[in-house]
């Protein structure tokens, strides 16, 4: 007989519980009497002395053991009725728990609360469709491990394959996108699309002809290609394709006169309107939830370009009829296309399309001063969007913070045009907050421990990549064969959580200083090491700090129940504490500065909270400091107050709707990477929300130079 001592084991819902050596032998007992296959308590005792029973072993592998057991000792019979038996009482177990959910997710607050597995603010509404998107998530999960850790075992062996199950049940990684099997996300190159149309990709239009035809099948197309992405879908060159639309119909230089009236009918529209209407067409029809996407709008960014950017990227561009871009107009187009949505956002909440600046910088500048200045001009009329500053234009960020190398020409796809292909396969997440403490809490390098953990990162990566490929080979990636995508441009991506919180618990103060930022460098750099070490022609690795939305949430949760040091309820996804009163607002630059975010490879994003509004001077200086310290990309968030009772919406933080008066307020604001109700939020990441800093003017900074100036045009105004 099994020699009985104490040990804990994980049941099926992650809970741990005692031990009980009963239960497995009562489990035997009737399969041998379901069977009638004679038996005593030799032969039972016999089966149990082949069990290997170690603390927090699971209960799956307890009865895998039993099954090889009865089978060791010749008991066919009984093993086939036990796996049988077994089998029952999961589909049992199974169809309960969906039934729970069910009964849960009717009585969650929101659909983001009630989501068990990624609780997701774009979700606005909880109804019949939300649900039905939510319940074989689980299957999903289960599904996609086993495709995944069967292709480690012939890759790498059986052994990698159970450490990766492990680190994934014990929270050490995380495989983001876990409930869907498409490839992460991606930003296009539309070209395909301008010549075939959706045809190659499972659609039945035709290639855009006039202005029209370009609005109604930019809508249809970004349809298609998010169905087949978990993620988001940025289409960098949008805005430059609708510009090549417009001056077909009204001539390339519409813009120098954009009150005429072009319309013949009733409604006698300028160019202008025109214009505004198909912004209209194709933002509020992206913007409505869909089917395909669990009932949520689709992720879609896009991006603007100063003169330097554009000449870099596209200078070499060609459309079909031989044209180059007209930047010209584009500057225009893009201009007016951001007047018109930061407008629109005061009639009603419109969370997408996220938006990218792009500005090249030389010496702490704008190259580009027109649009330095239009950046800062957007800024303080209280507009949203992300600003990515570069100093060459070897690089673009075109998600909600998601950055791509633009090496090797990068930006060029198979069919020779120029034009931007690249994005994120896959991302795996390292908890680095449980990674170091159990590193320094048993004895060991927590950078050796570190480097054990995202060396096997890179391995899972390689055998996803391998199982899309597999994927490709039977044509189930036509976004990849029709070249929407290059999959050698496709990143694998090494993310990381917790960052902030491994440096409180190695007691290291989150300011701007020499310690923090060598433990931040020490980390970071392990990462680019191996993505270095692991890259080839055809397979790309980057680090990103991830947005976190749902995980930050559920390592601080899993953290704390096994004990773990958690300073608060979600971890941080910047480089600052977001509570951290303070912190002023140069620091906060600082700490997403160049010595940080250096191995980022694949981004981070600076979320600057102000309570109020700058002026264009202020910001113009602000984007100075970013330029100056190397922070890269940021936003700033200024909540915006939506009346429950009237609708009305209002661009600064007010505890009474100026319009009716009412103090039944909601706010719009970035729960990460996009723009929401903080209603939508789930009650986790709105207790969050609550704790964030919001800076006014006396946490500018020290009395330098530029925050000087900035304090000045403050007072002044």
């Amino acid at each position: 007989m099994m020699e009985v001592k104490k040990f804990t084991i994980t049941k099926r819902d992650g809970t741990r519980d005692e031990f009980s050596l009963d239960k497995i032998m009562n489990a035997i007992v009737k399969a041998f009497e379901a069977v009638e296959e004679p038996f005593n308590v030799s032969s039972i005792s016999k089966i149990i002395t082949h069990l290997d029973i170690k603390d927090d072993i699971t209960v799956e592998d307890i009865q895998n053991q039993v099954e090889v057991a009865l089978m060791k000792e010749g008991y066919y019979r009984v093993a086939k009725c036990f796996m049988l038996y077994r089998q029952s009482h999961t589909e049992d177990r199974e169809t309960l728990d969906k039934l729970n959910f069910l009964t849960d997710y009717m009585e969650a607050a929101n659909a983001a609360t009630g989501s068990k597995f990624d609780a997701n603010a774009n979700v606005e509404h909880k109804n019949i469709a939300t649900l039905i998107g939510e319940l074989p998530k689980s299957n999903f999960i289960r599904l996609n491990r086993r495709l995944l850790t069967d292709r480690i075992k012939r890759m790498y062996g059986k052994e990698l394959a159970d450490k990766y199950i492990d680190l994934l049940e014990h929270h050490f990684i995380y495989k983001n996108d876990e409930t869907s099997i498409a490839p992460y996300c991606a930003s296009i190159t539309m070209y395909p699309w301008l010549i075939n149309g959706t045809t190659a990709i499972g659609g039945n239009s035709t290639a855009p002809t006039n202005l029209k035809s370009f609005c109604g099948g930019f809508v249809n197309m970004v349809f298609i290609v998010s169905s087949m992405l978990s993620g988001a879908c940025a289409t960098p060159e949008f805005l430059m394709y609708l510009n090549y639309f417009i001056g077909k119909e009204y001539g390339v230089d519409y813009y120098k006169d954009p009150d005429r009236v072009v319309d013949l009918s009733l409604r006698q529209r300028s160019i202008d309107k025109v214009i505004t209407d198909c912004f209209e067409q194709i933002v509020y029809s992206i913007n409505q939830p869909t089917g395909a996407r669990n009932f949520q709008a689709v992720f879609w960014n896009v991006a603007y370009y100063d003169k330097y950017y554009f000449d870099s990227i596209f200078g070499n561009f060609y459309f079909p009829d031989g044209s180059q871009p007209d930047w010209n107009g584009l500057s225009w187009l893009q201009k007016r296309f951001m007047k018109w949505f930061n407008k629109e956002r005061t009639k009603t909440v419109l969370t997408f399309p996220v938006e990218t600046m792009a500005l090249l910088t030389d010496n702490g500048e704008c190259r580009d001063k027109e649009w330095g200045d239009f950046c800062a001009e957007m800024y303080s009329e209280g507009h949203s969007f992300f600003t990515y500053l570069s100093d060459n234009a070897d690089s673009l960020s075109s998600c909600c913070r998601l950055r791509n190398e633009i090496q090797d020409n990068g930006f060029s796809y198979t069919l020779g045009a120029g034009g931007v292909s690249t994005g994120s396969k896959s991302v795996l997440t390292v908890n680095l907050n449980r990674a170091v403490q159990y590193a320094v809490n048993n004895g060991r390098d927590y950078k050796e421990y570190l480097e054990e953990i995202i060396d096997l990162c890179h391995k899972v990566q390689l055998a996803y990549n391998e199982n899309l490929k597999v994927l490709q080979e039977h044509g189930m990636l036509p976004l990849f064969d029709a070249g929407y995508i290059n999959m050698s441009r496709q990143y694998l991506t090494i993310g990381v959580n917790g960052l902030v919180e491994a440096a409180e618990f190695m007691g290291l103060k989150i300011t701007p200083n020499e310690k923090y930022k060598e433990f931040v460098q020490g980390i970071l750099s392990i990462v680019e090491k191996l993505n270095k070490q692991y890259r080839t022609k055809d397979v790309l690795f980057n680090c990103e700090m991830i947005p976190a939305e749902n995980v930050g949430v559920k390592h601080a949760k899993w953290d704390r129940e096994d004990g773990y040091f958690v300073p608060r309820d979600c971890y941080n996804s910047y480089f600052y504490i977001v509570e951290d009163q303070s912190m002023n607002i140069i620091d906060k630059f600082k700490l997403h500065g160049a010595p940080y975010i250096e191995h980022l490879t694949g981004g981070s994003a600076l979320h600057m909270n102000l309570e109020e509004h700058l002026t264009k001077k202020q910001y113009q200086q602000l984007i100075k400091v970013a330029a100056k310290e190397g922070c890269n990309y940021f936003t700033f968030n200024i909540p915006n107050t939506i009346c429950n009772n009237c609708g009305a919406i209002d661009k600064r933080y007010l505890h009474e709707c100026p319009n009716c008066h009412s103090t039944n307020v909601d706010y719009m604001t970035r729960i990460i990477g996009y723009l929401k109700r903080v209603s939508n939020f789930s009650a986790a990441r709105q207790k969050e929300a609550a704790r964030r800093y919001y800076a006014g003017p006396n946490k500018m900074g020290q009395p330098e130079t530029v925050q000087q100036e900035i304090l000045g045009e403050k007072r002044a105004s």
